[in-house]
């Protein structure tokens, strides 16, 4: 069975932890909280990553779940190390992130497509030379009022958001990135954007 590559984005370390910014990498850490067999515990890697091999269901395919340790606007090199390392195809790549033009605690998926001046999608085109791979795209909503978007992405979420919105939208990202696997892009798309 094919491999797939499924990429959380954002920053390192623990301050960044709570970014709006780092919620495709909470959704890969709800993912490996999903893992056959019990928790896949992500690793580092030679690529400049945090990697768990594991399945997402049984007799379902590998899965190789992935965090660059990089900042966020280098992500793609990881991503690019990844993908040659495990022989993973670009249409079998998976990007998880946070995305300023849906609202909050919606989520979408789309292959290829700009990068709508996310860095680290932006650096991860650049590195496979291609924007056909998947993507996760988790709202996050515009910034209020004036705020920069690049303060807005890099601050914690409230904690209203952490109680009320975030465990939602954390839960919806893993099983987006479960139903693409499972049944692919179109079936997926018709399941997560349909009104709810």
């Amino acid at each position: 069975m094919d491999t797939w590559l499924v990429i959380g984005l954002g920053n390192p370390g623990p301050g960044y932890a709570g970014n709006r910014h780092n919620v495709g990498a909470m959704a890969l850490e709800e993912l490996a909280g999903r893992a056959v067999g019990g928790r896949a515990v992500l690793k580092p890697h030679k690529a400049r990553a945090r990697v768990a091999e594991t399945r997402l269901e049984v007799g379902g395919p590998k899965v190789v779940l992935a965090t660059p340790s990089s900042y966020m606007n280098e992500s793609g090199g990881a991503v690019a190390g990844l993908m040659k390392y495990y022989d993973v195809p670009v249409e079998r790549v998976v990007v998880i992130h946070d995305e300023l033009d849906i609202d909050a605690g919606l989520v979408r998926l789309k292959q290829g497509g700009g990068e709508g001046g996310h860095n680290g999608l932006r650096s991860v085109t650049k590195s496979l030379g291609s924007k056909e791979y998947l993507r996760v795209r988790l709202g996050i909503g515009r910034p209020p009022g004036r705020q920069d978007p690049a303060d807005f992405v890099l601050k914690d979420f409230s904690k209203a958001e952490r109680t009320e919105l975030l465990p939602f939208l954390l839960d919806e990202g893993a099983d987006a990135v479960e139903a693409l696997i499972e049944v692919g892009l179109l079936d997926a798309q018709q399941r997560f954007h349909a009104p709810r």
